[in-house]
């Protein structure tokens, strides 16, 4: 029984020490954020892509969404750093951030793409064939894959 509690007990302690340090949990610590935030920016300085990252920014404005092709929802987000991001939300696969607004936080789990404005975010939904990272968005409380 002893050993029955202890391995129990491991595994909830680990349990919450894995959500303390899950990749896709960016909210855990400032210097997380702010070590994203660097690989961020080197990505964008060496044109970097194909990096899956988790960070978080600031709606600093919302786009249209791109309706070719599979659809997206589309925003810019600005970094800590100062550094803006275009994320790219498969709506076809992963449900609408609703009454997104300006000045929003929004947390994301995807992957980087570097282009001349900053990067794109993409792959921010969950993978139907999973033979790609699943990625999502938190706004509001609220998850999006």
């Amino acid at each position: 029984m002893k050993k029955v509690f202890t391995f129990l007990a491991l595994l909830v302690a680990g349990y919450f020490g894995y959500l303390q340090t899950e990749p896709g949990n960016p909210s855990g610590s400032v210097q997380q954020l702010q070590q994203s935030d660097q690989r961020l920016e080197q990505a964008f300085q060496n044109r970097t892509s194909d990096l899956q990252i988790a960070g978080s920014g600031r709606v600093t404005r919302v786009l249209s969404d791109d309706l070719e092709g599979s659809r997206h929802q589309r925003f810019i987000l600005t970094l800590a750093s100062g550094q803006s991001l275009m994320v790219a939300h498969n709506i076809d696969l992963a449900p609408r951030i609703n009454g997104l607004r300006e000045g929003d936080q929004v947390d994301f789990y995807g992957e980087y793409e570097w282009n001349e404005r900053g990067g794109v975010i993409h792959w921010t939904h969950h993978d139907p064939n999973n033979r790609h990272p699943h990625g999502w968005l938190k706004h509001n409380g609220r998850t999006y894959q």
